[in-house]
């Protein structure tokens, strides 16, 4: 398609280019000069037709440019990381989805009872892990300052342990027993011991002395017996606080409000047992004793200290069943997140909101994962925005920053111009043709009608200086000198007759027009190097070496 008189442009090839400000026109002056002789004039020569420009005042303006194709913002495959029989798919092509919606729904019981085992194993991984944390809680209260306690209260009989001793949980410790609460049991008749609850208080009177205490109901037998003379008894069990005196020799009847024992009973210590070191899980070795022979103790008193080392090792076998249960959880919780993931798979919802532009698989069609199979379930476009690429050579891609405005042209609607904004620059390059070009995203600002799909040109605005003196760029010859118009000057090589020799400072450089920062004056007229135009040669950039003639004309 013809583009306003400029050759188009391929998606891979980008070509500076200027504008020039409306209120500035050059002025190109044509100056011919005849001279009789068939060649260009050099120092020497006859003259041919010289072209020339005036130096003036205007804007210049340097662009990048290059084709693409438009896509939409973000656009999105949507596939299916399990199998099944799709139950829902509640949407259709064109229509306008969320993020987050449920676009499909497929069979999901078969992850079902895999689900449930693996909440399952972290429920009693989490219970062992409590049951740990409380055995080490205990642990370090009971064995607190590398001593262990009694586990009963009464009178040490008997002390079977000794300083230097290895002690476990089987190993006996003391015989112990308790007379300052004495217990006896009594019958009652089966319909009397009914009538009677645990913790009612009672009398209790000593047979032999006729002297009655109080005692308490710890508990009744639920058990019929028969005692002599074909009774049916329950037995009924009291517990009384010795007074002084009572020992395993007295006897006593129980009174129970109105109801009394069939016969008397025998009190007994309260406490009578051979205590162990239960609580030890593993053997430590016995530094000191803490109590003798006779000695009263209670419940958590301390009997004997441990050795350092035994002591710390046998909490660090609490610590390792601690450890060991919370990696336990840990494992469990991995395998329930997994296990909660792949469910989470049959319920496949919007990664974007957008527009769905295809749909490939319905409610009741069956998804599979093989490579036979339709891997794509359904495509969305995020239409909000529209981008495309431009492609940049590595000697302007120094110049393209995120940020810069870009004017956009469409094919599809020639005449019209849109504007966008660079939004990425790639250093991701490709190689080509001994050149390294490199993705630069182009963002519309407004659309308008355009769809994606549609090829269209950027034009990057990289720089542009307002009101500064200009030339046009077939005038700057190498080593930044121009040729200047003066008849009286003085003939050098490879310079045309009537001109010399000037350097200059240039500034901003577009494809057609050199800023002169020094060296030249409004209004003076240099030399234009038509040659280069001709070849097809739009500007050479200063190389810094001396000018030089070749074929009647200066080169570059």
């Amino acid at each position: 398609m013809k583009k306003s008189g400029k050759k188009p442009w391929s998606g891979k090839l980008t070509k500076r280019r200027v504008i020039i400000g409306a209120a500035a026109v050059i002025a190109l002056i044509a100056v011919v000069s005849r001279m009789t002789g068939g060649s260009r004039e050099t120092a020497g020569d006859p003259a041919q037709e010289q072209k020339t420009a005036v130096v003036q005042r205007q804007d210049i303006t340097s662009t990048l440019s290059a084709s693409g194709s438009l896509e939409a913002k973000d656009s999105y495959n949507i596939t299916s990381l399990v199998e099944g029989e799709v139950l829902t798919a509640d949407f259709e092509e064109g229509d306008q989805v969320t993020e987050g919606q449920v676009l499909y729904q497929i069979d999901s019981s078969s992850m079902q009872s895999q689900l449930t085992s693996a909440q399952n194993s972290l429920q009693r991984a989490q219970d062992n892990l409590a049951d740990a944390q409380a055995d080490y809680s205990e642990a370090q209260a009971k064995f607190s300052g590398n001593t262990y306690k009694s586990t009963r209260s009464g009178y040490i009989r008997t002390l079977y342990i000794h300083v230097g001793d290895r002690v476990s949980g089987q190993t006996t410790v003391a015989d112990v027993y308790n007379d300052k609460v004495m217990k006896l049991k009594v019958p009652f008749l089966s319909g009397d011991a009914a009538a009677i609850a645990p913790g009612t208080q009672c009398a209790v009177t000593l047979t032999d002395t006729g002297e009655t205490i109080t005692g308490t109901v710890t508990s009744v037998s639920n058990m019929d017996e028969t005692i002599t003379g074909g009774r049916i008894v329950r037995y009924v069990h009291v517990e009384v606080e010795n007074p002084g005196g009572l020992t395993t020799s007295h006897m006593a009847v129980v009174t129970v409000g109105d109801l009394t024992c069939v016969e008397e009973g025998t009190f007994e210590p309260s406490v009578e047992t051979t205590m162990t070191a239960e609580d030890l899980d593993s053997t430590v070795e016995i530094e000191s004793l803490l109590v003798s022979e006779g000695d009263y103790v209670t419940e958590g008193t301390p009997l004997f200290t441990m050795t350092a080392r035994s002591a710390e090792r046998m909490m660090r076998s609490y610590e390792s069943s601690l450890d060991s249960a919370e990696q336990q959880v840990e494992s469990a919780q991995n395998s329930i997140e997994t296990t909660q993931d792949n469910y989470d798979n049959y319920t496949i919802t919007a990664p974007i909101s957008g527009q769905v532009i295809t749909k490939n698989v319905n409610a009741g069609e069956t998804i599979t994962r093989d490579s036979n199979a339709e891997a794509t379930l359904a495509v969305i476009y995020d239409l909000s925005a529209l981008t495309f690429e431009m492609s940049i050579d590595e000697m302007d891609i120094q110049s393209v920053e995120v940020g810069q405005k870009v004017q956009v042209a469409a094919d599809a609607f020639e005449g019209q111009t849109f504007t966008g904004t660079v939004t990425n620059v790639s250093i991701s390059g490709s190689y080509s043709n001994g050149v390294t070009n490199y993705p630069v995203t182009v963002t519309l600002d407004d659309a308008g009608d355009l769809i994606p799909g549609m090829n269209v040109t950027g034009t990057i605005l990289l720089d542009q200086v307002s009101d500064v003196l200009a030339i046009p760029a077939d005038s700057l010859m190498r080593g930044n000198r121009v040729y200047v118009k003066d008849a009286s000057a003085a003939e050098e090589p490879g310079v045309p007759a009537g001109f010399r020799s000037m350097e200059v400072e240039t500034g901003l450089i577009s494809d057609e027009y050199v800023e002169i920062r020094s060296g030249l004056s409004e209004g003076d007229e240099v030399y234009v190097d038509e040659s280069s135009r001709d070849s097809g040669f739009t500007m050479m950039m200063p190389m810094g070496g001396p000018p030089g003639g070749m074929g009647g004309g200066p080169r570059r």
